[in-house]
């Protein structure tokens, strides 16, 4: 396990490039891929903050912006907008019960 948001964020861009497509329509702006928004969103699970604070980061760290190929820092609103579209249909840490008291409601 690593500490360094760098090394965090450039594995998240490579499993990223592996797994998903560039962009998610033919129509995109083109701003920023996929892959560069679900690294992003990896660094904000890891730096255990917001999306502000996460685009604040990415403000501050030219090498980071530099690992993931960012020619601009996204808007808050871009990175919640990606993680409701690439982690739709998956779980939701932060507001949904662990699965034995799923199990126990319905029983």
């Amino acid at each position: 396990m690593t500490k360094s948001p760098r090394a965090v964020a450039q594995e998240a861009l490579r499993v990223a490039q592996e797994a998903l497509p560039a962009y998610s329509a033919v129509t995109s702006r083109k701003d920023y891929t996929q892959h560069q928004l679900f690294a992003v969103l990896a660094l904000k699970t890891f730096l255990k903050t917001d999306y502000r604070g996460v685009v604040a980061f990415l403000t501050d760290c030219a090498e980071l912006r530099d690992d993931l190929g960012l020619k601009k820092v996204p808007h808050y609103s871009t990175v919640c907008y990606a993680e409701a579209r690439l982690l739709k249909g998956g779980p939701s840490w932060t507001s949904s019960p662990a699965p034995s008291r799923l199990r126990s409601r319905r029983n």
